[in-house]
């Protein structure tokens, strides 16, 4: 399979070379070791969002994210797994000891577009992620977590809120801002194991993310 893009979206390949890169970017700041080289892909050097999730036995072990598109991809995606890594502020550092027992995935998103007129039926549970700010306050939440759990697109916009800080109808308020966005996710079944990929970009079928 050649390694790039199509119309915006990442083929598998590149997607595994992006993940094989972020978990070598985690086992070389773990270990005080040498920065990896980045792989020979185009879409390092444009300007995406990102986010890398580590888990352990299936619980979120860190989560950092880059979301705003103002960065090459090359520095968002080492940024993001270094600090998923040792400084989410949630978890202790990443120990050497647990690089052999943490999955981890790769979210590239596409940039978020604002939404005016704020509706319930704007959102796609399955392809959208949100981000709710007002003031200081932001909260962000990525496109498989509304579709892993199910929600209305009225509930994930409520539990977008709550992480924002605001209460659940916080994303109704006056001077609030949403934004959605979509987004390619890359995952270890296992620890160095097979690829997932979960596409949650418009171009999913009927709005639902395809495997």
């Amino acid at each position: 399979m050649a390694t790039g893009e199509k119309d915006g979206c990442l083929d598998t390949e590149a997607g595994k070379q992006l993940l094989e890169y972020a978990r070598a970017v985690v086992a070389a700041v773990v270990t005080d070791g040498s920065p990896p080289p980045a792989p020979d892909l185009p879409v390092l050097s444009e300007k995406r969002g990102t986010f890398v999730t580590l888990k352990s036995d299936g619980e979120l072990r860190g989560c950092i994210g880059r979301p705003r598109p103002d960065q090459p991809l090359e520095a968002t995606l080492n940024a993001a797994a270094t600090e998923a890594a040792t400084a989410d502020p949630r978890f202790p550092p990443v120990s050497p000891d647990e690089l052999e027992t943490i999955t981890v995935s790769v979210s590239v998103l596409t940039p978020p577009e604002a939404l005016p007129d704020i509706d319930p039926a704007d959102i796609v549970v399955g392809r959208d992620g949100l981000i709710i700010a007002t003031g200081r306050q932001r909260g962000l939440l990525l496109p498989q977590v509304a579709a892993d759990r199910d929600w209305s697109a009225e509930k994930f916009l409520q539990e977008t809120a709550r992480k924002a800080g605001l209460s659940p109808d916080g994303w109704q308020r006056e001077n609030t801002t949403v934004k959605r966005f979509s987004a390619q996710v890359f995952a270890e079944e296992s620890p160095h194991g097979s690829l997932r990929v979960q596409d949650y970009t418009q171009a999913a079928v009927d709005g639902q993310p395809t495997d």
